[in-house]
């Protein structure tokens, strides 16, 4: 209560209304699923057009898991902002491969102590970073205005005549040579030879004697982490027919046959190659045997030598040149040493091919005399040179600050810049600064595709001779970046996030009301049952979702039947059958590619149940609507067909003549007659949220009267708005709502444990499913 102490006139601001209930957003959508690259933790942030989804979570390019797979998600988000969909979350399923965190890198140094690399794992990283030396001239005035940290060139002579080393430019990465090839350099006149040197993963069984009987076996085998299996003949098959067998089936492998024993190996030599072959005594693979291999050599892929691969095997053969790519993402080779003296060429008597394959002439270059230039570092007041020699008071030469432009692309194309970095810990714009590790906001975590890591701590003047040796422009390519292997339901590996760690994530978000998984359908009959489950069990635990759920593609009717028969929620509606779009990626002349292809329809579901929120209201059931961007729908469903699956609660896709493609079905997944239709749970989901969101201040309230009516008054202000915009059934407020909140609704013992009842009883809208016009015949009255 006020206090009145002294005598006077008094103010006192209070509120003769009842409180306001704002209806929350049912437009607000989440995608969980595998993409090109993106986060794995924290909480996601809310997306409102297709460029935001592909900067974060990559573009529509196919998934590189089991042999290429359509990018749902990607496809699904175009979808869904195309039929009028505009805030969608997205958390994203990864599950590592087996020999491979998913992580794309570039080296640096030969030696991969210094590396520029992915901040996430995906295929959408495999792109690249470009450096552009930059100078800026300064005085003896304006020197030590720079920073600490700052790198001085030093030139004497005339700037525009730097000495130089002897280059060799060849082709373009990758590179196919053969295990054994060698390249024989001459470096001022003394040769120097290195070899490529790749073995395939090859695993050999036991000798089998009699040929095996292999009725009902399959042989399993991993090669580089995807798993093949192939149907053994029924009988006893000689070793050889089994043998030609495998060969025609096998993918990216070889088998062969000695002296009754079986070999299976890799079509792929070098490090990269795996192989592990399930256990199948018949074939003389038995739990004694060893069953598993990995390659080796120098490379990863012999077919596809990198350049930062020859430059690693450079260094390890300690030559006296540098290995990177120019500014048009050619190899070239260079000497350290500089100077008209320095001589780089290729020795004609070592074989001549893989000087052919690489791109390189045997004819020596040299190199050329110029300015000498020196570079110090700024520490405080004090310039010095690698040497720890300090820079003369008053130098005579061309002082130049020398700085580094980068651009970061990634495979999708995404582009993020970075201007004026430094070489040195001490720079405030230091390249492992800017690009750190450990981001110190979200927002620079989402921005910057690539940090820096650097091991062996670089001093600036060894970065500047490891990034711009051979150019003032150098390129380095990020390789090694995956999408995982086929994602799962669940899964205990720390690096892992199956779908029940993503849905776990959308947890923490309010204002999420409709929830899909695009693509889960089209995974192995386990995973998709599971995830399916528990995308319901999500929206039931959560109370205020609601999930849009697919069949698995190609399904005939009785299987659509069966899909539907494993759902019973209120909470959850089936959508039939598949949608066939134009695919985005096809080009004139890529024959390898399809014109078309089959997608989800809950992409474009989503989007719909947004448009009509928007549009309409949540009381209007997501029906009737035109499906936008479909072609056609991936099989067409006749009258007879709707009348066997709508009253199962299956909603079909269909086409219409004169009238287009078309949502033509609005039940839940349900058994329960009461939420026969999706609008009818989705508008007790609307206003049991905005009760709850907008009666809040009324917890720790004095449980009276006159909280009683307040409540009664909140509640009943907020039903007649709804019933004023036709959300309700009835021609009066009276028949279209009650609230009763008082001693009717609570006994003593609510009281005395501080509950508060109101009951809300509300005449929601069912559609108009079933148009029927009664017509007959009357006579005329005579006039």
């Amino acid at each position: 209560m006020p206090e009145y102490l002294a005598p006077g006139v008094f103010t006192e601001q209070v509120s003769f209304r009842s409180k306001s209930i704002e209806g929350v957003s049912t437009s607000t959508t989440a995608f969980v699923g595998p993409t090109r690259k993106g986060p794995l933790s924290g909480s996601p942030e809310v997306i409102t057009n297709p460029g935001e989804f592909e900067r974060i979570y990559g573009g529509i390019a196919d998934l590189d898991f089991a042999g290429g797979t359509t990018n749902f998600m990607a496809h699904a988000v175009y979808a869904y902002f195309n039929n009028g969909g505009k805030r969608l979350y997205v958390t994203r399923v990864f599950i590592p491969q087996e020999l491979s965190n998913g992580i794309a890198a570039a080296n640096i140094t030969g030696a991969g102590t210094t590396r520029f690399v992915a901040r996430h794992p995906g295929s959408g990283y495999n792109g690249n970073v470009t450096v552009y030396e930059k100078r800026k001239l300064v005085t003896d005035a304006t020197r030590n205005n720079a920073p600490d940290g700052s790198l001085l060139s030093l030139t004497v002579g005339d700037a525009d005549a730097v000495a130089q080393p002897a280059r060799k430019t060849g082709g373009i990465a990758p590179f196919n040579l053969t295990d054994g090839a060698t390249l024989t350099l001459d470096i001022d006149g003394s040769e120097e030879t290195i070899t490529f040197n790749a073995v395939n993963a090859e695993v050999t069984g036991e000798a089998v004697g009699a040929p095996p009987d292999t009725t009902g076996l399959t042989f399993t085998v991993t090669i580089n982490g995807a798993e093949q299996s192939i149907a053994l003949p029924n009988g006893a098959t000689p070793l050889q027919d089994i043998v030609n067998l495998l060969n025609a089936e096998i993918r990216h492998a070889y088998v062969t046959l000695n002296a009754n024993q079986i070999t299976v190996g890799t079509d792929l030599a070098g490090t990269a190659a795996s192989i592990s072959v399930n256990q199948i005594d018949q074939l003389g693979f038995t739990a004694a045997a060893n069953k598993e291999d990995e390659g080796d050599g120098n490379v990863a892929n012999i077919e596809s030598v990198t350049v930062g691969e020859i430059a690693a095997i450079c260094t390890t053969a300690a030559l006296d040149v540098s290995v990177a790519t120019n500014g048009d993402g050619h190899l070239l080779i260079a000497t350290q040493a500089t100077g008209e003296d320095v001589t780089l060429g290729f020795n004609n008597a070592a074989p001549t091919s893989v000087m052919t394959i690489l791109g390189l002439t045997a004819a020596p270059e040299s190199g050329s005399d110029g300015a000498t230039q020196t570079l110090y570092v700024k520490n405080g007041s004090t310039w010095s040179d690698t040497n720890d020699n300090p820079l003369a008071e008053n130098p005579v030469g061309t002082q130049e600050i020398v700085l580094f432009n980068l651009e970061a692309v990634d495979a999708d194309g995404v582009r993020a810049s970075y201007e004026d970095l430094g070489f040195i810990s001490a720079h405030p714009r230091f390249v492992g600064h800017v690009l750190r590790e450990t981001p110190t906001s979200k927002s620079e975590a989402l921005e910057n595709l690539y940090y820096y890591d650097d091991n062996a701590a670089l001093d600036a003047f060894t970065l500047h001779q490891e990034l711009f040796a051979a150019a003032n422009i150098s390129r380095f390519t990020l390789t090694g970046g995956n999408d995982g292997v086929e994602p799962l339901a669940t899964s205990a590996e720390v690096e892992a996030n199956s779908y029940a760690d993503a849905l776990d994530m959308l947890e923490t978000i309010d204002d999420i009301s409709i929830v899909a998984a695009p693509g889960h359908s089209a995974l192995n009959p386990t995973t998709f049952a599971t995830v399916q489950g528990q995308l319901v069990g999500h929206c039931e635990r959560l109370k205020y979702r609601y999930a849009v759920l697919d069949t698995p593609p190609n399904q005939t009717i009785n299987e659509a039947r069966a899909v539907r028969a494993a759902v019973d929620s209120t909470y959850a509606a089936l959508y039939y059958p598949w949608v066939t779009v134009a695919n985005p990626l096809w080009r004139p002349g890529q024959d390898n590619l399809p014109r078309e292809i089959n997608l989800p329809p809950s992409g474009f579901m989503t989007g719909i149940y947004a448009r009509n929120d928007i549009n309409r209201g949540v009381w209007k059931s997501p029906a009737n609507e035109v499906v936008r961007g479909a072609i056609r729908f991936e099989r067409d469903i006749t009258n007879g067909q709707q009348e066997v699956l709508n009253p199962e609660g299956i909603n079909c896709l269909r086409f219409f003549f004169g009238r287009g493609y078309r949502v033509w079905g609005a039940r839940s997944a349900t058994s329960d007659p009461e939420y026969k239709y999706v609008n009818l749970q989705r508008q007790m989901i609307y206003l049991q949220h905005s009760i709850f969101n907008s009666t809040q201040w009324a917890v720790f309230e004095p449980n009276g009267p006159r909280l009683w009516a307040n409540i009664t008054d909140t509640v009943n202000s907020f039903l007649r708005n709804e019933w004023r915009n036709g959300a309700l059934l009835g021609s009066t407020p009276e028949q279209a709502f009650q609230v009763r909140c008082g001693r009717e609704t609570m006994t003593q013992a609510n009281l005395d444990n501080g509950q508060l009842i109101c009951e809300v009883g509300v005449a929601l809208l069912r559609p108009a499913e079933f148009v029927i016009f009664r017509i007959g015949q009357k006579t005329a009255d005579a006039q």
